[in-house]
């Protein structure tokens, strides 16, 4: 079981949820921190908690209904123990507090950002019958954190909110503006998540590019932080997600290319490739550009992984433009592409543009682009026969399993090894160097070579 502590006296016990993001899992693991320090503890099964507290995500609409059918699933161990408690945490909590208690009586109180300092004594009160508080805004909530799992990869926030105001998004309405972490707490959370047994660990935030535009040393503040990374020892690889297109400088692409342990994995979030929708969404770009910005990262790295995420059926959106994305869908190479429908969000600009497409109409363009996509996929998968690499092991239950540096936890695949009867077998957390033999689908078959004993940064491989 991932983790289950045990109080020596009988104190409240509290299981947590989480859904969405890799940002939410390290909310989750702050607030499994935050209750252990005010003496409440915690349990991996729903049935021996006394308190529930599900850490929803409010982004789009299948996110959203993901939370609420969580929050109807567990009210059914709500009710089979009397006493128990359910509660609302996260995105959608915060974004929707008010909307959520008038319409889920099966939850018993709803607890939003603000309320995270306090979560102790806020679910004491939910458990006593009362209606937790809210605390004035204070300075950021830097809690201690409490690991939920075991494995050897983590994710690591080094900042939340965000400045940024594209049109389809209404994060910013909920998270607030931009706030870099300093970099001296950051570095010594990584290396804590080194001694909490972490090999990998991913920088996340809204806008991962953006760090450091609110320090003193804007421009060299993302580069900086990743050299001192680099240098925490047992840290074999970081990578980074959620980054900008236009904030990918010359100078950021060199550090994530040349700097030992950091991986050559650029996760770049341009949405579409057609100028003109792209303006309407408020950004930036279009396919000249962006073939521009891979060809310098396949330029110094050409065994880079690169992922996208595009949006069909933005308001507006034509078949012409719908032609641009496939082309430059098929030119990118990319080794991973999200394909999302457009759905509209209150109080977002979107919301209220003209050229709204019919549901139908939004429906066939993602199901033909995610067609296009999975053959892409699996076509920049098979081009990697032959290749080197590295590969971190996550499953040795049977089948040896894990991820080579190109691809991301979750969403990018994995690396199945083929291991050799006469060498004794990997543990969750080693790094086999292997090379690529076959494909099933987007995942790769590779053939062990030996243990890897020291970290690299992919592009001499």
């Amino acid at each position: 079981m991932p983790y289950l502590t045990v109080m020596t006296t009988r104190q409240p016990v509290a299981h947590i949820v989480t859904l969405g993001c890799a940002r939410n899992d390290t909310d989750s693991e702050q607030l499994a921190g935050q209750l252990l320090a005010d003496g409440i503890g915690l349990t991996d099964d729903a049935s021996q908690a006394d308190i529930i507290v599900v850490n929803t995500c409010g982004f789009i609409d299948a996110a959203k209904k993901d939370s609420i059918d969580t929050i109807l699933a567990l009210d059914d161990v709500r009710r089979a123990r009397p006493g128990v408690k359910l509660v609302a945490a996260g995105c959608m909590a915060q974004r929707y507090g008010d909307e959520l208690a008038a319409s889920l009586p099966e939850l018993d109180a709803i607890v939003g950002f603000d309320g995270y300092p306090m979560i102790g004594d806020n679910l004491r009160a939910v458990l006593g019958g009362r209606h937790p508080s809210t605390p004035p805004p204070s300075a950021p909530w830097t809690p201690p954190r409490q690991r939920l799992d075991d494995g050897p990869y983590a994710p690591l926030k080094i900042a939340s909110g965000c400045d940024r105001r594209c049109a389809f998004c209404a994060i910013p309405s909920f998270r607030g503006s931009y706030h870099s972490r300093p970099q001296d707490d950051i570095v010594a959370e990584a290396g804590w998540l080194v001694g909490q047994g972490v090999r990998e660990i991913m920088l996340v935030s809204e806008n991962t590019s953006s760090y450091g535009k609110d320090l003193d040393d804007r421009r060299q503040a993302l580069p900086r932080l990743l050299r001192r990374l680099s240098e925490v020892d047992g840290l074999e690889w970081v990578r980074l997600s959620y980054l900008q297109p236009a904030e990918m400088t010359p100078g950021l692409l060199d550090v994530m290319t040349q700097t030992e342990r950091i991986l050559p994995y650029f996760d770049l979030s341009f949405q579409h490739a057609s100028r003109l929708l792209l303006r309407r969404m408020r950004r930036f770009g279009d396919t000249e550009s962006f073939l521009s910005l891979i060809g310098q990262i396949r330029h110094r790295c050409p065994s880079a992984g690169i992922r996208t995420n595009v949006i069909m059926g933005f308001p507006g959106e034509t078949d012409e433009d719908v032609t641009t994305l496939h082309d430059f869908l098929q030119q990118a190479g990319f080794d991973a592409i999200g394909v999302f429908s457009y759905s509209d969000e209150e109080g977002t600009e979107a919301y209220h543009l003209d050229g709204h497409l019919p549901d139908d109409v939004i429906a066939e363009r993602t199901r033909a682009t995610s067609e296009l996509v999975t053959w892409l996929m699996e076509s920049r998968a098979a081009d990697r026969i032959g290749e080197p690499v590295t590969v971190l092991v996550e499953d040795v239950g049977g089948v040896f399993t894990g991820r080579s540096a190109h691809q991301g936890p979750e969403v990018d695949g994995t690396t199945r090894l083929d291991w050799p009867d006469d060498v004794p077998p990997p543990k969750a957390g080693d790094l086999v160097d292997a090379r690529i033999t076959a494909t099933d689908g987007v995942d790769l078959i590779a053939q062990t070579r030996s243990y890897n004993s020291s970290s690299f940064s992919g592009c001499n491989r």
